[in-house]
């Protein structure tokens, strides 16, 4: 029997609230889904009912902010991948193989070391420097793609997208040496970490979930048109270059918003839309919200594995999302060149 794709969705909803409510839960204190429930009907309903002060402690200030700001920045990045693979039309794609996430995190980096402050900006001033270094990023390497090869192949544009990736990341791995005092904060983003993360994390990478979401779901049909070529979008009337630019913009965006408070994080852009296809079908309209699931349960579920695997020591969630992804990547690459050659 064939599901409809409303359900499917309403499937992926009920495994992502089961996802966070395990990663709510699991830690060096376990707190029962029983308690969990009583901790947050007492605080938002005034219910009196019995649970540890401690645990409530843990899972109000520490646990819930960690948990949501991993689900929303796994969403978001999920949304930048699907957007990057559809205009390229090439699964590889990614903010992460384009240079879009590390060099959101050299704008956060640079930042930080030269403690530029705008009062005007506050708290979104970081989330800026972070949307800035991943559009210059973007630009070189569409400009250096277009030198390298006319025709702007996407093959071109991955390869220099990971060339960028190498070298931003060279340069953030010498900011940390030249500026040791801030060594820490710098090498937590090239290894990407959800440790420390507070309610304002959580809420402006909500807020950018969802505008993530409502602004590609707003132009759903011109991602449906570009991932059958960019010849067949022109044959219709659409302008290829201005939607390219738009969306890449909007990829950035998403990317440098994440980046700058969590860290490089790879391959969560890349697994969660490819998985999404398979699940849901071709198009995006479907893809998207299917997508943002996806991509908040594998970044809950990788943060969680990173904090329980050897705990009280934590692994960088980057590392994780990197073992899982890189084999996945490989995958992806051979089965799509069997493809052709086939």
């Amino acid at each position: 029997m064939k599901i409809s794709k409303k359900l499917k969705i309403l499937f992926l909803i009920i495994l992502s609230i089961v996802s966070v409510s395990v990663a709510m839960g699991m830690g060096s204190v376990s707190i029962p889904l029983k308690e969990q429930l009583s901790i947050i009907g007492n605080r938002l309903f005034g219910l009196s009912t019995g649970y540890n002060d401690s645990n409530a402690t843990i899972l109000l200030s520490i646990r819930i902010p960690r948990v949501l700001t991993a689900f929303f920045v796994g969403g978001a990045l999920a949304i930048a991948g699907v957007v990057t693979q559809s205009i390229l039309q090439n699964p590889l794609a990614s903010s992460y193989t384009l240079g879009v996430s590390s060099g959101a995190a050299l704008g956060a980096a640079l930042i930080t070391v030269f403690e530029i402050s705008i009062p005007v900006l506050g708290i979104l001033l970081l989330p800026v420097g972070g949307f800035a270094g991943g559009m210059l990023a973007v630009l070189f390497v569409m400009l250096f793609s277009k030198y390298m090869d006319n025709s702007v192949s996407s093959h071109t544009i991955i390869l220099v997208g990971m060339i960028v990736s190498m070298f931003t990341n060279a340069v953030i791995t010498l900011l940390a040496v030249l500026f040791s005092r801030h060594e820490h904060h710098i090498i937590s983003w090239t290894l990407g970490s959800f440790n420390g993360k507070r309610w304002y994390h959580a809420l402006i990478l909500a807020i950018a979930g969802v505008i993530a979401v409502s602004c590609t779901l707003y132009r759903h049909m011109e991602l449906d048109i570009m991932s059958f070529g960019d010849e067949n979008a022109k044959s219709i009337g659409v302008n290829v270059s201005k939607i390219k630019y738009r969306q890449l913009i909007l990829a950035a965006l998403i990317t440098g918003i994440s980046v700058c408070f969590t860290g490089t994080i790879g391959f969560v852009d890349l697994i969660a839309p490819h998985v999404s296809r398979k699940y849901m079908g071709a198009t995006h309209k479907a893809i998207i919200p299917a997508s943002f699931f996806f991509g908040g349960i594998l970044m809950t579920l990788a943060d969680l594995f990173a904090r329980t695997l050897i705990a009280p020591l934590e692994i960088p969630v980057g590392a994780v999302t990197a073992l899982i992804g890189a084999p996945f990547f490989m995958y992806i690459y051979f089965n799509r060149r069997a493809t052709h050659e086939g």
